[in-house]
């Protein structure tokens, strides 16, 4: 499942970035925002006409990113919450 996927309020775990050759930039720089493998993440709030995701990584880190970039991160779901 990817981020985008995510339904807002669940939690769930980063497994990994799921990128091209072109997208290595891209990488780097959602892993340097702190979207990194094994972090808790939390979509918050979806804006509507496909417009960016509003998320929280661990628990007091919040930042908007593009629907495009949120498919590229591959999250498993956690049961609690």
């Amino acid at each position: 499942m990817t981020l985008a996927e995510l339904e807002s309020g669940k939690l769930a775990v980063v497994k990994h970035l799921k990128l091209n050759h072109q997208e290595k930039e891209l990488g780097k720089r959602l892993l340097a925002i702190g979207i990194t493998p094994d972090k808790q993440i939390q979509v918050i709030r979806k804006a509507s006409f496909g417009g960016p995701l509003h998320i929280r990584l661990g628990s007091t880190t919040e930042i908007a990113i593009r629907r495009q970039e949120a498919k590229m991160v591959q999250v498993h779901c956690l049961n609690s919450l």
